[in-house]
């Protein structure tokens, strides 16, 4: 049943969904009926090899009715789980403040606080094969009761949702025999990712022992650990701690991937310097040899974070379309045009944006001279006006006041609401020794420690001096929409008032 047809019966379907959905949680059943999935493979990335079924992610398309009953339960279930003690608090996917933007400002965070002290970083970005498809039923069941204490008609649902399911493969018109699936949750469900967080939630006490720091975004997974230089030639407590990394997901029906996993040493360019060449480490017994970038979570990052690659990544792709969208301009209305800029390139401007704080100015010009292209293809604005008054009628704030906007405004949602715990734990509100009229203005107490550029663009330093830089009428704003729109305003103000 398409969900548009669904939301114009709105007088009408609630009340059966919601007898449906009171039946099911009673009893402990999920309807066999809607266990039925239509898997569609998706290419991970346009370079993969396209007859190479290994580089493909099936996505199940379930029904209507399913996810509805899904998102019923997950909000019963994601209070119990996140209240529990026991989901990992590294893990950032599918939660409420969590994104991929927070996940790497805390690991860049702890890369350039470590460079502060003089240390280099070693990196590893791990990849499990078919995470989600080989999750073990019998385990996660077992791992539901005994370590979140989900019992009862509970966790019967839970086991009537993840058993008895079978998938078809669907390529086009074409279409696979019907075969049953005895293992996973399925990908494109809305409870599966919650489900496949608990199942591996446990791996954060494997690595805790060695002292690793580490963050998960569901199966993606990055191991670091800081060190001096010249001890960057072995690392035995990082390749001690991938071998049990590895042993564990063994143990769980999880295969770690050695052949797709990455390695790389941060620091600035001077500690890099000291580094001696490093043969790189070993993970589940194959030789992963360290490179001078790794791409996490859609950024890539260089090993002295100077982002260099990764802008040239972000204007190449963002020309591509501004290209595709200068041939279809004429045809389209301004807003129409403005609403297509802002989702193929102004989306791509902005993802995690808030990590290039510091970046140099010259990769700060390259990433203006995109919206400025862009903005002059949507106004259709000739040659003779400046892009400066092209943006401002288009009321686009330039690229680093957008980062500026973007890194106060997670710094409001770490104080205001204090997720994500390992981001509002960078900043704490300044207390001074006595009492002083800026008691009371809603400041952010300055980390100490903080000697060079490279550790001044890391989080726990750059939200306090972008936060404390604002009017106090702003940083005083306790509404989120309120706050938003009187932030904007402000940096509008700032770009644009000669």
């Amino acid at each position: 049943m398409p969900v548009s047809l669904l939301k114009l019966s709105a007088d009408t379907m609630p009340p059966l969904i919601a007898r449906l959905a009171n039946l099911s949680f009673t009893n402990g059943v999920f309807p066999s009926r809607y266990k039925a999935g239509q898997v569609t493979p998706l290419l991970k990335k346009s370079s993969l090899p396209a007859h190479d079924p290994a580089n493909y992610r099936p996505i199940s398309n379930l029904c209507t009715f399913s996810k509805i009953l899904e998102k019923l339960f997950l909000l019963r279930l994601r209070p119990h789980i996140m209240n529990s003690g026991s989901y990992c608090k590294f893990q950032s996917a599918y939660r409420k403040g969590h994104s991929t933007e927070t996940a790497l400002l805390k690991v860049i965070n702890d890369v350039q606080r470590a460079a502060g002290q003089g240390l280099c970083t070693a990196l590893l970005a791990l990849d499990i094969s078919a995470a989600f498809d080989t999750v073990h039923h019998d385990t996660l069941l077992a791992r539901a009761r005994t370590v979140f204490g989900i019992d009862e008609v509970a966790l019967d649902w839970i086991r009537s949702f993840v058993t008895g399911r079978t998938q078809q493969i669907v390529v086009g018109p074409e279409k696979s025999a019907v075969s049953a699936s005895s293992s996973g949750v399925p990908q494109g469900s809305v409870l599966g990712p919650m489900l496949f967080g608990m199942y591996v939630s446990p791996v954060g006490e494997v690595i805790a022992q060695h002292r690793v720091h580490y963050h998960q975004y569901a199966d993606d997974m990055q191991l670091y650990v800081s060190l001096r230089p010249q001890n960057c030639v072995t690392i035995p407590s990082l390749e001690q701690c991938a071998t049990d990394v590895s042993r564990w997901f063994a143990e769980n029906a999880l295969l770690l991937n050695p052949m797709k996993t990455e390695a790389v040493i941060f620091g600035t360019r001077r500690r890099l310097g000291q580094v001696s060449s490093a043969p790189g480490v070993m993970v589940a017994g194959a030789h992963v040899n360290f490179s001078d970038s790794v791409k996490l979570l859609g950024v890539t990052l260089d090993s002295a974070l100077t982002f260099d690659k990764h802008i040239t990544n972000i204007s190449r792709c963002c020309h591509y379309h501004i290209r595709a969208l200068r041939h279809i301009r004429p045809l389209l209305t301004l807003d129409t045009a403005k609403t297509i800029a802002a989702s193929i390139v102004g989306s791509r401007l902005d993802y995690c944006n808030s990590v290039l704080y510091g970046v140099s100015q010259a990769n700060i010009d390259r990433l203006q001279r995109v919206q400025n292209v862009l903005a002059r293809v949507v106004a259709q604005a000739p040659s003779t006006i400046s892009s400066v008054h092209i943006r401002r009628d288009l009321h686009w704030l330039p690229v680093n006041h957008r980062i500026s906007y973007k890194l106060c405004l997670l710094t409001w949602k770490a104080l205001h609401t204090a997720e994500p715990p390992y981001l509002s734990e960078l900043i704490s509100p300044y207390v001074p020794a006595r009492t002083l009229r800026s008691s009371n203005t809603c400041l952010l107490a300055m980390p100490t420690g903080v000697t060079s550029h490279f550790s001044s663009r890391s989080f726990s330093a750059s939200a306090p001096s972008t936060w404390n830089s604002l009017p106090v009428h702003i940083r005083s704003l306790e509404k989120l929409s309120t706050f938003k729109r009187q932030l904007k305003s402000y940096f509008f103000q700032s770009a644009f008032t000669v």
